[in-house]
């Protein structure tokens, strides 16, 4: 616990969540005199403080510690009020795990969909879906008075609680409008909304007392179901080049709404305004010529809403010290006591970004090369960069000429831009843009405090106000870091299937955007950051909404690639984790886990401290009791502590219901559970699936070290609905304790003390057929095939091949190295074998095996290929298929999972160089991936350095993150 000022502390729990704490205390008169110095400065009240503890001569606590108990009375009466503020979830030390199908698998899915059926992916929970093939957009709008909560027309209602009233679906060649009330019916032929054509976007204005609906010739603004006013947007012509006018005329391609603005780019790359009258609830639209194309036409805009008690980017316009204290303003209808701001975000061809407020139409910032990918973005205050076609022929050719190296990506631009701020009391505003080449590009906000305290006035803007009333500045403090984003981009499709942007405020609770597109992506608010989660489930997705109404409690709408839509609600996950996960409450210690496919079940090993009676376990144990601690309770009996272990048997919860213990398979007395594994094994008539448990008697130094080999068939048992698991073979083994089983070619391989026992299962009895001398102790057991990988204790690991013929566990080779062995595992790339292991030293070593290399030895050593410092202890390792990719060929590959002491997990990478001389094909992936965050130009250099491009190795490090994408 770590006290941070006079009333806030972190406090840990035992499972694993940190809470930040909010106390007050003090009796009545304790409160008065706090609230008389509530009016001094926190300097004053600190000195005061200071000095008045320095006078008495010992402070609070040493009052408590020496004076009179009465006085230690007085001081104890006081009321502590205790509030949780905020929670961090920390999943602990990971010592085993494993991944299994989730409850709403899909049996049909394939390809990258199918990997979404595990655990380690995030997929909505479906209430229904229909078929709806053709569709563009989707778009949830409100109307306050059609409200069914009891509040209908008062302005108490809490906004989020508002059920939605319209859902409206734009197709091809005509848009469909239903009514989402306890059921979603179709309106379309009652209501005035625009259905002739599609719809290129639908929102609310004026504190969502009107819809406005966008398509490609107009705006219509509607009173729930009935239109008030329609504007006919058409721009002018444009100019073939002998003056005369093109046949078709400028339509709107795209457009954005923030209350009480509508922002509309032209076909032509031009913008157009559209300004509502909160008082009137009408709207008119104007084509300032600051949009105007220009030769420079717009790629991409958006407007931003910069909402709060004190809007942040007006901070950014002059020192902080000196900002005064804005009056409350609202732009809607007064209804609210929260100030919004709003402004207009430019992206243009030339790669320049631009923001203006509004309504001046004033540019308080600007970037030239947004594209290029900077690490930092600060307002240029200079001419905007001229385009190519300004430029004369002389300067063209230079141009030229220094682009030569350049690939193809050197016509990047925006296709896409959002900024957006979800807390509106104190949070800064991200900016998040899509390149025309797929790549993201994802910025934070931030003040930056310079020595120029002189506000600089945008030119030709001298006579101008803004939001201060005054001489508009610029946002001279406005500064944007760039930040990574774990997002893999579809370059491939990103001509067909333009990715889109879509803020929400309230799904599931959350807060945060999705990205549409080939390979769709959540990004969600917490504590000013967002967390990235994939959403692989449906493959791409073309169109998103939030929806919330009675039957679809804060959801979601989506429609696939594949003419889909489906109504969901996120499960309730924490999401607040690079990977979601939510918590089973096992009041025990897990040691191991494992999964069975079969029947969906999962065997945990859990232990928990218990008190037994010294008579017990001495009635129990026949080997003595040198071992036990004894204590003394208030009745004079001697008790001891004792760790008793048990396995439990669970099922994993359908959407939203909790994971039940289905059975529990309690150990003998100081017998402990070491390892459990599901194992195939050949019987007489059929393989068999059963649960293999290895167990060891603790019972002190002086007593020889017995265990015991368990199985079960786990299964919920037809005549006996309350049993789910049966024992099937149960075998003391007084060789020593069993260490690590697994199955191999339909054989148990037990790990039992200092030896390693093939076992063949007839059906009833298990039967050796072969051993192999082990130097210590068995860590762990990996099979692929007929090839055996362990790991020692102390001696490092063993490569082995179990030979049919003969009935040989034959050894290959071995390190002959000493090596504290944590974990081993094989890494499979096509018809190449390596052997992992993770040692106590922090580290993963590779190791391959190569008996015609000189240095083997004639094969009988295992040569270091390379080794990784992780700085975690590494107690597991998973093997899971590689997920294929558009542009790889390659199969048969398998990627590694690993958990760490620490309570984290991921992909392996390394975090520094090898100490061991290696092959050239094992590199590290974790510096490789930093090229994504280079700028535009160092990325040209380096690729034209190594002699490929920027789009190869894009295009590589895209196929590495889609093949590992588990998580």
């Amino acid at each position: 616990m770590s006290m941070l000022g006079d009333s806030f502390f972190f406090l840990g729990s035992r499972l694993g969540d940190s809470l930040f704490v909010q106390f007050t205390c003090g009796s009545n008169v304790e409160q008065a005199e706090c609230e008389g110095e509530s009016a001094m400065p926190p300097a004053k009240r600190l000195h005061r403080a200071t000095y008045e503890d320095s006078q008495d001569g010992f402070n609070v606590e040493e009052l408590s510690l020496y004076h009179s108990s009465s006085t230690n009375t007085e001081l104890l009466q006081k009321n502590f009020n205790f509030l949780v503020r905020d929670s961090f979830i920390n999943i602990g030390p990971i010592r085993d795990f494993a991944h299994g199908l989730r409850m709403n698998a899909d049996s049909n899915a394939s390809v990258s969909a199918k990997q979404s059926n595990y655990e380690l992916s995030l997929r909505p929970d479906l209430i229904t879906e229909v078929e709806l093939p053709g569709c563009k957009g989707i778009w949830t709008v409100y109307y306050k008075g059609s409200r069914t909560l009891p509040d209908a027309g008062g302005s108490g209602l809490d906004a989020d609680e508002e059920f939605h009233a319209y859902l409206i679906i734009s197709l091809e060649t005509r848009t469909m409008v239903l009514q989402t009330g306890d059921t979603l019916a179709e309106v379309t032929e009652t209501v005035d909304y625009y259905t002739e054509g599609a719809t290129i976007v639908a929102g609310n204005l004026f504190n969502r007392k009107r819809v406005v609906q966008v398509f490609s010739r107009g705006v219509r603004l509607l009173d729930g179901a009935y239109m008030t006013q329609e504007l006919r947007i058409e721009g002018a012509p444009p100019q073939a080049d002998d003056g005369s006018s093109a046949l078709e005329s400028i339509s709107v391609a795209y457009a954005s709404i923030v209350d009480p603005y509508v922002l509309l780019k032209m076909t032509d790359g031009s913008l157009q305004l559209v300004t509502g009258d909160s008082v009137n609830c009408n709207i008119c639209v104007s084509a300032p010529k600051t949009f105007q194309n220009l030769g420079d036409p717009v790629t991409a805009c958006s407007l931003y809403q910069d909402r709060g008690p004190s809007p942040w980017l007006r901070r950014t316009s002059m020192d902080a010290w000196l900002a005064p204290t804005f009056d409350l303003v609202d732009i809607s209808d007064g209804s609210d006591s929260i100030q919004a701001d709003v402004y207009c975000i430019i992206c243009r061809r030339s790669g320049r970004l631009e923001l203006y407020e509004l309504p001046n139409l004033i540019c308080v910032f600007s970037v030239n090369d947004l594209p290029h990918g900077y690490k930092f973005l600060y307002d240029c205050k200079g001419a905007p960069k001229i385009p190519l076609e300004g430029l004369k022929k002389e300067q063209v050719e230079s141009q030229s000429q220094d682009s030569s190296k350049m690939d193809a990506g050197a016509s990047l631009h925006v296709i896409e831009v959002c900024m957006e701020k979800w807390s509106d009391n104190f949070g800064r505003p991200f900016l998040l843009a899509v390149l025309s080449d797929g790549t993201c590009l994802f910025y934070h906000a931030y003040l930056y405090e310079g020595t120029d305290n002189n506000p600089i006035v945008e030119e030709g803007h001298d006579s101008g106000t803004g939001f201060l009333g005054t001489a508009t500045s610029r946002l001279k403090n406005l500064r944007f870091v760039r930040l990574g984003l774990d997002q893999v981009s579809a370059k491939d499709d990103i001509a067909t299937l333009k990715p889109v942007i879509v803020p929400f405020r309230n799904v599931g609770g959350l807060r945060g955007a999705f990205v549409t597109g080939a390979r769709p992506i959540w990004l969600m608010n917490f504590r000013e950051r967002l967390q990235v989660h994939p959403q692989l489930c449906d493959a791409a997705i073309i169109a998103f909404t939030p929806l919330h109404n009675v039957n679809c409690n804060h959801g979601l709408i989506y429609v696939t690639s594949q003419g889909l839509l489906k109504i969901c609600q996120l499960p309730g996950l924490n999401y607040d984790n690079d990977w979601a996960a939510y918590k089973i409450p096992l009041k025990g210690t897990p040691h191991q886990i494992a999964y069975h496919a079969e029947v969906n079940l999962y065997a945990v090993i859990v232990s928990s401290t218990v008190q037994k009676t010294a008579a017990q376990i001495i009635e129990s144990s026949d080997q003595g009791t040198a071992f036990i601690t004894e204590l003394e309770n208030e009745d004079g009996q001697w008790m001891v502590n004792l760790e008793e272990f048990e396995v439990r048997i669970i099922e994993s919860g359908k959407a939203g219901a909790m994971w039940e213990t289905r059975m529990v398979l309690p150990m003998q007395m100081t017998e402990h559970a070491l390892t459990l594994r599901i194992v195939n094994l050949k019987g007489p008539d059929q393989m068999q699936t059963l649960l293999a448990i290895g167990t060891a008697y603790v019972q002190g130094e002086d007593v020889p070290s017995r265990g015991r080999i368990i199985l079960m068939s786990l299964g919920q048992d037809a005549n006996d609905p309350s049993c789910w698991a049966s024992e099937v073979f149960s075998k003391e083994c007084k060789q020593g304790a069993v260490t690590a089983v697994a199955s191999l070619q339909g054989h148990l391989l037990i790990a039992i003390g200092t030896k390693i026992f093939l076992h063949t299962w007839n059906g009833n009895d298990l039967e050796g057929t072969a051993f192999y001398d082990a130097p210590l102790y068995v860590m762990s057991l990996n099979i692929v095939k007929n090839f055996v990988l362990f790991g020692d204790i102390h001696k490092s690991i063993y490569f082995l091949c179990w030979k049919e013929e003969g009935a040989q566990l034959v050894l290959l080779a071995k390190d002959f190295g000493s090596l504290d062995c944590f974990a081993t595992e094989f890494l499979i790339d096509g018809s190449t074998l390596s052997l992992l292991v993770s040692d106590s030293r922090r580290n993963i070593q590779i190791f391959s095996y190569s008996p015609k290399s000189v240095e083997s030895w004639k094969g009988q050593k295992l040569l270091p290929r390379a080794e990784f410092h992780v700085g975690s202890h590494i107690p597991k390792f998973l093997r899971l298929p590689m997920l294929p990719t558009t542009t790889s060929t390659r199969t048969n590959r398998y990627s590694l999972l690993f958990g760490t002491l620490d309570g984290s997990i991921g992909q392996f990478k390394a975090c520094g160089q090898t100490h061991r001389p290696g092959p050239d094909n094992i590199v590290d992936c974790e510096l490789l991936f930093h090229y994504e965050m280079l700028a535009y130009k160092e990325q040209l250099d380096l690729a034209n350095q190594i002699g490929t491009t920027r789009t190869q190795i894009l295009s590589n490090l895209n196929d590495l993150t889609i093949s590992t994408g588990f998580l």
